[in-house]
């Protein structure tokens, strides 16, 4: 096969900051060790390797096939390596603040802390995006929107013919990974579009500050707000991720406004966010990102702004199992559980016909409690296979045998649900 025509292998190169090595001269150092490999498994992190990589390179994450992210195993001559060599930043966020009248500097007592900004790819989102677990092919929608925005503008599509906004809406209830989403994405991008961008960076507004502090004084600090991201974005070599959590205390449908303590001041509120989404539009290496817990209180214009309005629920079982999963394999990998039994991936589980025997019982086993755990928060399934290990485990150790865990990772889920029900709470 024409190596042009091959599907795209995406290989993700971490690179160390210390490393003289071009990224050419690391990219074909990959190329030659992968080549060596009769088969490449996606989805993994590879740390193993020879000493004239380790020295320069970190960890080698292989990724999806383009256009066949079902492929797990893959032969290296018959894809073409897409790779992504790129360093992490660990200097951390920064605060934007802003004070009333145009006045701005940290550690004014007059300032608000208005967003929070980091340079990406960055140290705190690293494994993010891969750790994240869907019922939906969401990931990959947002990966091909971007990618499509990009086409359009590059090839000069009209936006009056073709209206596109680069603003992303998603909504559900707490604790669904909805902020969580928004930021491994921003990492993603900011790893995959290297070649077109020297640098990436993540503005995360903070919509309760803004609303909040001085009375009417809101829509202007918006307008400073976005004033601010317009000038990053006038770099053309920068791409920029604007992420409004909780967008709800910024575009909150007018009509209910009017009933408010300061109505005039929440009206020009929304009007300043429409205005400036509307403006920063022109702006090809802008994308927006926003997150609403509840979506029917949102002004329908801003709505209607949003190119992807997607709803993020709770897991399923089969999402929460595989959730687990990844879980258990962490703790194997870092000797905290046994790794001498394996659990099978919900798709083997579905392939073998959820047969029970003695290969598959503990993945079974692992399954009743992903059933027992449905209705929970992404959040919540993230915290019990810690506390698992730390509260219900007989005698916290490392190498923790695999079974004894799973019935610690069942006492874990059942006293939360004791718990809940004694608050008087919902799942």
């Amino acid at each position: 096969m024409n190596i042009a025509r091959r599907p795209k292998l995406h290989v993700e190169v971490r690179k160390f900051r210390s490393s003289q090595w071009s990224t050419h001269s690391i990219a074909e150092a990959v190329q030659r060790h992968l080549e060596g490999l009769r088969t490449i498994t996606t989805g993994g992190l590879l740390t193993d390797l020879p000493p004239d990589l380790s020295t320069h390179v970190e960890g080698i994450r292989v990724c999806e096939v383009e256009g066949h992210p079902e492929k797990k195993h893959v032969e290296p001559s018959t894809v073409q390596h897409q790779y992504h060599v790129y360093t992490l930043e660990t200097f951390g966020p920064s605060t934007e603040e802003l004070g009333p009248g145009g006045a701005t500097g940290e550690g004014d007592s007059s300032s608000i802390p208005a967003a929070t900004h980091w340079v990406l790819p960055a140290v705190e989102f690293e494994g993010l995006w891969e750790a994240l677990v869907y019922d939906s092919m969401i990931k990959e929608q947002l990966m091909k929107f971007v990618e499509a925005s990009l086409v359009f503008s590059d090839r000069g599509t009209d936006r009056v013919v073709v209206p596109w906004n680069k603003v992303v809406l998603l909504h559900g209830p707490p604790g669904t990974g909805k902020t969580s989403l928004c930021k491994a994405l921003a990492q993603k991008l900011s790893v995959r579009l290297d070649p077109r961008y020297k640098y990436a960076q993540l503005v995360e507004i903070n919509s309760h500050s803004l609303f909040s502090k001085w009375f009417s004084e809101s829509g202007k600090l918006v307008q400073r707000m976005f004033s601010k991201i317009v000038e990053l974005a006038e770099d053309p070599m920068a791409l920029v991720v604007v992420l409004i959590d909780e967008v709800e205390s910024l575009a909150r449908a007018r009509q209910s406004s009017l009933s408010g303590a300061d109505p005039s001041d929440a009206v020009r509120v929304v009007n300043a966010v429409l205005t400036q989404i509307d403006y920063i539009n022109s702006f090809p290496n802008v994308v927006i990102f926003t997150t609403s817990n509840i979506s029917g209180t949102l002004d329908l214009a801003f709505v209607d702004r949003a190119d992807i309005k997607e709803y993020i629920g709770v897991p399923s079982r089969a999402a929460i199992y595989m959730i687990y999963w990844s879980c258990v394999l962490e703790l194997q990998r870092t000797g905290i559980v046994e790794s001498s039994e394996t659990l099978f991936s919900f798709r083997d589980l579905e392939t073998m016909n959820m047969i029970v025997n003695e290969a598959t019982k503990l993945s079974m086993k692992l399954l009743e409690i992903a059933e027992k755990s449905e209705g929970l928060s992404g959040r919540t399934l993230r915290k019990l296979p810690f506390l698992a290990y730390a509260i219900h485990s007989p005698c916290p150790a490392l190498h923790l045998p695999l079974p004894q865990y799973l019935h610690a990772l069942q006492a874990a889920v059942d006293k939360h649900h004791r718990d809940l029900s004694t608050l008087g709470a919902t799942k």
